[in-house]
Order: structure tokens, then C-alpha cells, then sequence
């Protein structure tokens, strides 16, 4: 399948089934976020994968609304960076998560990126704030997201080419 093709065919995926995800391919998901490239190569993000059910039922609960589906989920990717390395950490987090969402796709595997960064939980707690005390993570580490991760109960059809807004585009 050609880059092109798995972008059109990548789709947010909140529902999974019971199935466990092959670890080769889990592998391959984690190996596009160590690739991702970062600022001045200064690789400030780390990648805590989560299979236990109890943790990510706890996780499922980062968030006031957009998080739930990380309770059914097989596995989750939480993307944390070391903020003392770089500043770009938001940027450097954001590429790791698209590069892993990508090849979630090109795997088969059904995906959806959780925002961490500026939301909050139910409760009104701060969610990183959340995400650092059930790891118990150092405040130098900041979460722009987790990545959910499972084989998808339906998968919805991808988008098309035709769709897309050149409006939105400009030539200097």
C-alpha cells in the first residue's frame, strides 16, 4: 500500500474487538515512533505501552469526554516527553503519534489519538497531571497524547481525493 493510500484510508477507530494485536505488529508501531524524527535530533519522547486491563480502564478515565474508548482497547501508547531536552517537545510528540497512527494503519490496526495536553477529567483535574501520577512520571514530563490501539470491530470506509479542499491552498 503506498504512503498516499494509507492516509486516505486511516480512520479514527474508537471500537475494537477482543483480539490481541501480533506482536509483530505492535512492534512495528512502536519502531514508526522511535523513526519519527525530532528538533535537532534531541529525541525527547518516550513510549510506555499499556496492555494491562486495569491500567487502561484508569487511563480511560484521563478525560472528561474522548477517552473512553481506551477501556476496550488491546493496547494504548502513551507518548511522554522529557520537556528538559527539548521545547519542541508538543511538536516532537505530535510527529511520534502521527508516524505511529500511520503504521497502526498500514498494520491493520485500528487506532485513535487521545489528546492529553490542555484537556481535563471528569473530576476537572489537569489530564497530564492525571496521566504523571498513575505512572508516577517526574513534572518534566509532558504528555501530548496516547495512542489507542486494537483490531477494529468495523472499519469505516476511507476517504477520497476528490474530497479534498484546494480552496485551502495557495501558490506564491
Amino acid at each position: 500500500m503506498s504512503l498516499i493510500d494509507v492516509m486516505k484510508n486511516r480512520r479514527s477507530i474508537r471500537k475494537y474487538t477482543d483480539e490481541d494485536i501480533p506482536e509483530e505488529k505492535l512492534e512495528k508501531i512502536i519502531q514508526a515512533g522511535l523513526l519519527a524524527p525530532t528538533s535537532r535530533n534531541r529525541k525527547p519522547c518516550n513510549f510506555m505501552v499499556v496492555k494491562d486491563r486495569e491500567t487502561l480502564n484508569k487511563l480511560s478515565k484521563s478525560k472528561r469526554t474522548g477517552s473512553k474508548m481506551l477501556k476496550g482497547a488491546n493496547t494504548a501508547i502513551v507518548v511522554y516527553a522529557d520537556s528538559d531536552k527539548a521545547d519542541t517537545w508538543i511538536e516532537d510528540s505530535s510527529i511520534a503519534l502521527s508516524y505511529m497512527n500511520l503504521m497502526a494503519e498500514e498494520q491493520a490496526i485500528g487506532s485513535c489519538w487521545v489528546q492529553i495536553h490542555l484537556r481535563k477529567t471528569g473530576t476537572n483535574k489537569n489530564s497530564e497531571d492525571y496521566v504523571r501520577e498513575l505512572f508516577d512520571l517526574d513534572g518534566k514530563y509532558r504528555i501530548v497524547g496516547i495512542l489507542s490501539l486494537g483490531v477494529p470491530d468495523k472499519k469505516p470506509d476511507g476517504h477520497d481525493l476528490s474530497d479534498l479542499d484546494y480552496d485551502k491552498v495557495e501558490y506564491v
